[in-house]
């Protein structure tokens, strides 16, 4: 309003002036002012006047009557950045915070909600960096399928679940497994005197017990003497005294109806329970089985150890070494086992 009352004027003084000898190209009346829209808005702009926020804030300065200048004083903005935000040459600016720090302070000099300045400077350039909201308005819609493969999943679960209960009820609801009658069950077989002789305890079978290591007699007392030949004397001596030793151990050959002589422990069942006896001449092992396999009698017989046999009938023996057994029937020597299995039957006939 200032502008046009000062142009009034002007051009009011202007008419009662001489014509200018072609200064002048043009008159206009005062009462033409009326219709003249070029000179700028007549009310103050808001920041929504004009294509973008730059002119917006160049329309509230000039409504002032403020030049680039004023504000850059005012906001110590560089006037070159104010010019290019009034014309959005955003490339001749700095980063985008600093570009909306500019706005705010143009805006807030103007007297101007800084806050919706900056967000019509956001409607007009939205930022490529922050990611799209989504329209307003817009449903978004699931696939049908998905639905049903969940649907689907969960019938399977729910049958996979229901057949172990039913299943589990069935096998607690079922009778137990029968079992075998009395009269199938076998009998132990009973020995025809009523008593059944125990021995010692078995040691562990021949197969699974570990041999003693074999020390050469007389290596010790060689190796004592450095290998020298007083030491292979030595050893040769007690090699021939351990061969005396065990010659005198095992039992003299003595001819057959020789009556038997305990020359160390005796297994096995008593002696009136029994007719054949069973003596090693020298270390051996002796296993005695019943006709069914199971096992009697089994153990690591040294020389003089013997063995009575019980009256039980289908009795099998069997002799680690047959040689180092004597067989005695009625307490009298028989001879010795010929072969390494034979049955108590056939050593006593």
């Amino acid at each position: 309003m200032r502008r046009a009352l000062a142009w009034r004027e002007f051009l009011g003084a202007s008419v009662a002036m001489p014509l200018d000898s072609g200064g002048v190209t043009q008159l206009f009346r005062s009462g033409d002012m009326e219709s003249v829209d070029h000179f700028g808005p007549t009310e103050e702009p808001s920041l929504y006047y004009g294509p973008d926020i730059g002119a917006a804030l160049k329309a509230a300065r000039e409504f002032r009557g403020l030049s680039l200048q004023d504000v850059s004083d005012a906001t110590r903005i560089r006037r070159t950045y104010l010019a290019a935000v009034e014309d959005m040459r955003l490339d001749e600016l700095p980063s985008r915070p600093f570009t909306l720090g500019y706005i705010k302070a143009y805006a807030k000099h103007l007297d101007l909600d800084p806050e919706e300045a900056v967000a019509r400077f956001k409607e007009s350039s939205p930022d490529p960096d922050e990611p799209l909201r989504a329209p307003v308005g817009v449903r978004r819609e699931r696939d049908p399928r998905m639905g049903m493969i969940f649907g689907g999943g969960i019938l399977i679960v729910s049958a996979i679940v229901l057949w172990n209960i039913a299943q589990r009820a069935i096998t607690e609801d079922a009778p137990p497994p029968p079992t075998a009658p009395e009269s199938v069950a076998t009998a132990v077989p009973v020995n025809p005197t009523g008593t059944l002789p125990l021995g010692a305890p078995l040691p562990a079978p021949v197969e699974a017990s570990t041999p003693e290591v074999y020390k050469t007699p007389g290596l010790e007392a060689a190796a004592a003497a450095d290998g020298s030949a007083d030491a292979v004397a030595a050893a040769a001596k007690i090699r021939k005294d351990a061969e005396a030793a065990a010659a005198a151990n095992a039992a003299p050959l003595v001819s057959p109806g020789t009556p038997f002589v305990a020359r160390g422990a005796i297994h096995g069942a008593d002696a009136g329970a029994s007719v054949v006896t069973l003596q090693a001449r020298k270390a051996t092992t002796l296993i005695v089985r019943g006709s069914d396999g199971s096992v009697y009698f089994a153990r690591a017989l040294t020389a003089g150890e013997a063995y009575r046999a019980p009256n039980i009938k289908g009795l099998a023996v069997e002799a680690g070494d047959p040689a180092s057994v004597d067989v005695f029937v009625g307490g009298r020597l028989k001879g010795v086992m010929t072969a390494p299995t034979a049955t108590v039957s056939a050593l006593a006939g």
